[in-house]
């Protein structure tokens, strides 16, 4: 479940709200039975929070999106992946502290 700012990517909609998206995002690519995700879940939207307005924050599924898990060669969850301009400029698989995900956004 997302925060209230905490965006749902989804296949559909991943190409307007990430890729062409003038803010950089945050792509937390999770699945509902991963224990380390659910964990990883306030912390993203505490970041999202922190950040509205500057950056997009959100998760994709993996189980509902696995066209975009394979895309992006997403082979543990959680993984964030940072987006500027339609371009990977970063990546951490597991955990990761709020402050070094705003950093990694650059916001």
């Amino acid at each position: 479940m997302a925060g209230t700012n905490t965006l749902i990517f989804t296949e559909e909609n991943f190409e307007t709200e990430v890729l062409k998206s003038d803010l950089p995002v945050l792509v937390d690519f999770g699945a509902t039975w991963c224990g380390p995700c659910r964990a990883i879940g306030p912390v993203i939207d505490q970041v999202a929070d922190e950040t509205a307005g500057k950056a997009k924050v959100g998760k994709v599924d993996v189980d509902e999106a696995p066209g975009l898990a394979a895309k992006y060669g997403i082979r543990s969850v959680p993984t964030l992946l940072f987006i500027k301009n339609g371009d990977v400029t970063d990546k951490q698989v597991g955990r990761c502290d709020a402050a070094t995900m705003i950093e990694k956004l650059g916001v």
